[in-house]
């Protein structure tokens, strides 16, 4: 008989606590509770983990070790699964050569409509599809090597200050220290006038030392401590451009190589004009236009363009594959884009609109898509388009699971899982399993409060009065265009718009950026006024604390100092001579030399994914036995980096350095967290956390600016009630707190509000409102405005 459910039995996924559940197939199902809570352990690690276990049992082994797997699940057992696509959250940074086009696989089809649809100069030789790709050797520009920008040097570049002599520093882009002195008596000793002002040097020779690629050698005779003698020796000569050149390139210091970057001048390819294609390729046209030309239009153009002209031979079934395709990503808000836009220049928003719509043209049938949190870096005016796209995908046959905290798409599903009721070992049950309206009536929830407001309007609250303003003037930057900011200081500013309307550009790069530059004593980009008030800043993002489980909470914070020298400080470990130092699992004296200190061993299986178990020596507890037969309280250092933050608060009480940073990382909400959890096993919401805990628990006098990108993102809005009492309480001892938002409860409790728009790319850019969150929910014209009106009015 047909059962239309997918059921789990006995789910031990990380701390899932042997969960039993039934979700049914054909439906949007969304997965809600607490961040920890094992939302995502059940979603992706049980069911999704499995789905793609027992796909790959019908893929050749030779072809499995090609692909990355998901490790298998702890789980007594799952039936009525059919196969699943996952879309997580992947907040890599891409390179400079993946585009929406590539994204999209739009860029496939247009190289093969210009390959054999295009019009060819008289004579020329029919070209391969690769031949209009700039990331392919048959396609790339020789001299920019297909990224369409050339790093070079320029006389301005390398001698900011003409006035002084080459003694004096004149060529700044030259090494300090030794070995700039070095490169001066080389040229003292080649016979140029070392001690003459630079601007009165002759352009011809000034050309030689700045530029020349010869590499005389001669002998140096230096003069320096009357005291030293200083012999001759053989010295030879690097002009400035080679050497900032040669150490952007090649050298392994980050710093050195940031040196040379300020020395640097990027600019279009000469050679293809930052087109980034060969010169054959940029020869071939369709509909009067370069391949280079169709893509830097926005899709809707790109569509136009196609419409009329792509009708007829080889063109139309490319051009309707490519119109099919663009309607897509045109009917999810996306028509502003272009095929050739860097993902980098993305928001969060829009990378995952355009991974949903690759999707949907897929034509899947039958398929559970696993989604996390797809209405994250969206707008509320953005989620209506994506819940027509979830719809679709529905509707052509397909189960959507999704993990999910944006009340709107919560209330849309057809069926809720909540799991709680609390994060870490204090959640991991089911406690509700059904329609959404069930929910109501589940009294350990804590996401039924939020579902089900009850028409309370929040509390009304009066806006703090700034205590300065910062001024920024003709801010012009990716859609930014010559724009002007007034932005308060001393209050909490949530600056809000559509996706793609600009916000992380300004308060992430531009304002963060001349704020960093004032700071260190540069020259700002744009006309700013009151930066002389701000006196420190910080910035919070959601990148991972680490890459590897060696990094933990209590290495991140600095807790796990504190811990080591309480156990160096012991009778036992001074008896033995151990210092602090043998209390760290990177060290080869006090970890287990078995597993490295790792805990665990992996297991390399040839035809098989790789897999971790606990190490035989240890036992997973990292250290060897002489290092754990140390104690303090009757328990070793294994023993304390297992303890959660809550159980360690305690039983670190009277240890000041520990106790605050201890009670920070609990004011924000994660007392759940073990203090050995290794950083590759917590979200983005709990390393944004984290890092925020961090710095909470410094003593800071002065003005401090915190900028935060999206700081709820990621967080069931009981975790965003606790992460705002923490950032109001900044802006209460005095410091100024802006925040990139959408979540309209949060800009509902903000004193100022941007909004920025009115629509995304090329139609945004500008300030549409400024003002209190009630001015803002009043303006005109604002796509934030009907959403942030019903905050204030119902909580929602």
């Amino acid at each position: 008989m047909h059962d239309p459910y997918v059921r789990v039995r006995g789910a031990r996924t990380h701390n899932l606590q042997a969960v039993d559940v039934d979700i049914p197939r054909d439906a949007l199902v969304v997965f809600t509770g607490v961040s920890g809570s094992g939302k995502s352990s059940l979603a992706f690690g049980t069911v999704y983990a499995e789905a793609q276990r027992r796909y790959f049992e019908s893929v050749a082994p030779y072809a499995r070790r090609l692909i990355h797997q998901a490790g298998a699940p702890t789980v007594e057992e799952i039936s009525g699964l059919p196969p699943a696509v996952a879309l997580e959250q992947r907040r890599s940074a891409p390179t400079s050569r993946s585009s929406v086009g590539t994204v999209t696989t739009l860029s496939n089809s247009l190289r093969m409509l210009f390959s054999r649809a295009g019009t060819y100069p008289e004579g020329a030789p029919r070209l391969d599809s690769d031949a209009f790709s700039p990331n392919t050797a048959a396609g790339a520009c020789p001299e920019c090597h297909g990224l369409g920008q050339v790093h070079r040097v320029t006389e301005e570049s390398l001698v900011p200050d003409p006035s002084l002599s080459i003694r004096e520093g004149a060529i700044a882009a030259w090494p300090g220290a030794w070995q700039g002195k070095n490169l001066r008596d080389i040229l003292d000793a080649l016979g140029h006038d070392v001690d003459r002002p630079w601007r009165e040097l002759p352009q011809e020779e000034r050309d030689w030392i700045l530029f020349t690629d010869e590499q005389p050698v001669v002998t140096v005779h230096p003069v320096r401590e009357a005291e030293r003698i200083q012999r001759p020796y053989k010295g030879t000569y690097m002009s400035a451009r080679r050497y900032v050149l040669h150490t952007f390139a090649d050298s392994k210091s980050a710093a050195l190589r940031a040196r040379a970057e300020r020395h640097l001048v990027s600019g279009p390819c000469p050679r293809c004009g930052g087109r980034r294609l060969r010169d054959e390729a940029l020869a071939v046209t369709f509909a009067g236009r370069t391949i280079a030309e169709l893509t830097a239009l926005p899709l809707t153009a790109l569509a136009a363009t196609l419409r009329e002209t792509g009708g007829e031979g080889a063109a139309a079934p490319l051009a309707r594959d490519l119109l099919a395709r663009i309607e897509v990503l045109t009917e999810l808000g996306l028509g502003y884009l272009s095929v050739d836009r860097p993902t980098p220049t993305l928001s969060a928003g829009e990378l995952q609109r355009l991974r949903l719509a690759t999707q949907l043209r897929s034509g899947l049938f039958g398929v559970v898509y696993v989604l996390d949190e797809p209405s994250a870096g969206l707008h509320p005016a953005d989620s209506a388009a994506l819940l027509t796209v979830l719809d679709r995908l529905k509707a052509a046959g397909n189960s959507l699971f999704v993990v999910e905290h944006h009340m709107d798409v919560v209330r849309r599903a057809d069926w809720i899982v909540d799991v709680g009721p609390a994060a870490g070992e204090h959640g991991g049950r089911v406690l509700y399993s059904g329609p959404v309206d069930g929910l109501e009536h589940v009294a350990d929830s804590a996401t039924r409060r939020f579902v089900f407001p009850g028409g309370q309007a929040p509390r009304a609250r009066t806006p703090r009065e700034p205590s300065g303003v910062l001024r920024l003037r003709g801010v012009s930057r990716h859609n930014l265009r010559d724009l002007d900011l007034d932005l308060p200081l001393g209050v909490f500013t949530a600056v809000t718009g559509v996706s793609g309307s600009g916000k992380s550009t300004l308060v992430g790069e531009v304002l963060a950026d001349t704020v960093a530059t004032h700071l260190e004593g540069g020259e700002t980009l744009w006309r700013a006024e009151g930066l002389a008030a701000v006196g420190r800043l910080v910035r919070v993002d959601q990148k991972p604390i680490g890459r590897t489980p060696r990094s933990n909470l209590a290495t991140y914070t600095g807790l796990f100092d504190a811990v080591r020298k309480v156990f160096a400080a012991t009778d036992e470990a001074r008896a033995r001579g151990y210092g602090a130092g043998r209390f760290s699992f990177n060290v080869p004296a006090g970890r287990c030399e078995v597993c490295q200190g790792e805990g665990f061993v992996a297991l390399e299986l040839l035809f098989l994914p790789g897999t971790y178990a606990p190490c035989t020596a240890c036992h997973g507890a990292r250290y060897n036995p002489e290092t754990l037969e140390v104690t303090y309280r009757g328990a070793s250092i294994a023993d304390v980096l297992d303890l959660t933050v809550d159980a360690a608060a305690g039983f670190l009480a009277d240890v000041p350095a520990a106790a605050r940073g201890l009670r920070t990382l609990r004011d924000v909400g994660l007392g759940y967290l073990r203090l050995g959890q290794p950083a590759t096993e917590l979200s983005g919401g709990e390393a944004q956390r984290i890092k925020l805990a961090a710095e909470l628990q410094r003593t800071h006098r002065g003005h401090t600016l915190y900028v935060l990108d999206e700081p709820t993102t990621g967080l069931h809005p009981a975790d965003t009630e606790v992460l705002l009492r923490q950032l109001h309480g900044l802006v209460e001892a005095g410091n100024s707190v802006v925040v990139v938002e959408h979540d309209m409860a949060v800009v509902a409790g903000a004193d100022h509000v941007v909004d920025l728009g009115p629509g995304g790319g090329a139609e945004g850019g500008r300030v549409v409102a400024a003002g209190s969150p009630h001015e803002v929910a009043r303006a005109a014209g604002s796509a934030t405005a009907p959403y942030l009106a019903r905050a204030l009015r119902d909580g929602r």
